[in-house]
């Protein structure tokens, strides 16, 4: 059993992903440079500047920065769309009731990461945060990985990492972390699989059934 897991939140936790696609959508369009949602959510996930250079390519520089500050307050207006996914809130208490520590490793600045910690309420369970803040790069590095393992006081030896999407599968097998993964995010079991997952679950509740039975 690992003495922490550290967890993903947007389409691992929260049901955001989609939410994420409609904002960056948006906001892509109003700075005049359209693309097609389908492309906009095989990169979320990955680091803001990273997504942005991926979809905006030479446009990066001219549109990136106003495209970034459209989608958070897009975004935002969506905040009370936000839910829990399924087995979410169950499964961090289970594990910090087992004397696991949980600590969330997300690419989402602060001021996001303080919303979806609200909409999980389950502060009491969290043994740390780390968001997009404490790093020059988020995922697909590894650098949010390892934060999260030095306030979890662990090796990565001794950790699981949880993600919905190829670039958390990435970003864990770079830092030495075991990984699995949950279909939520909407990436299909072979891809996170070819990412490095050694077991994927359709959601956080199977996951749950799982500890259970163990």
């Amino acid at each position: 059993m690992p003495k922490a897991v550290l967890f993903d939140i947007d389409g691992t936790l929260v049901d955001s992903n989609y939410l994420h696609v409609d904002a960056w959508s948006r906001a892509f369009e109003k700075v005049g440079h359209p693309v097609e949602a389908w492309r906009i959510h095989r990169s979320i996930g990955l680091d803001s500047a990273r997504l942005v250079e991926t979809l905006l390519g030479d446009d990066a520089d001219e549109l990136g920065s106003r495209a970034k500050q459209l989608h958070a307050d897009l975004y935002g207006d969506m905040y009370d769309r936000l839910i829990p996914l399924p087995g979410a809130v169950e499964l961090l208490h289970a594990l910090a009731d087992a004397g696991i520590r949980v600590v969330l490793a997300t690419s989402a600045p602060e001021d996001e990461l303080h919303v979806l910690t609200g909409v999980l309420d389950s502060d009491d369970a969290l043994h740390a945060t780390t968001s997009s803040d404490d790093v020059d790069t988020a995922k697909p590095e590894p650098d949010i990985v390892n934060v999260a393992l030095e306030r979890a006081g662990v090796q990565a030896s001794e950790a699981l990492f949880v993600g919905d999407a190829v670039w958390d599968m990435v970003a864990a097998e770079r830092a030495g972390v075991r990984s699995i993964g949950v279909r939520t995010g909407g990436f299909g079991a072979d891809e996170l699989t070819d990412a490095g997952a050694t077991r994927v679950f359709d959601d956080t509740a199977a996951i749950l059934a799982a500890f259970r039975k163990r």
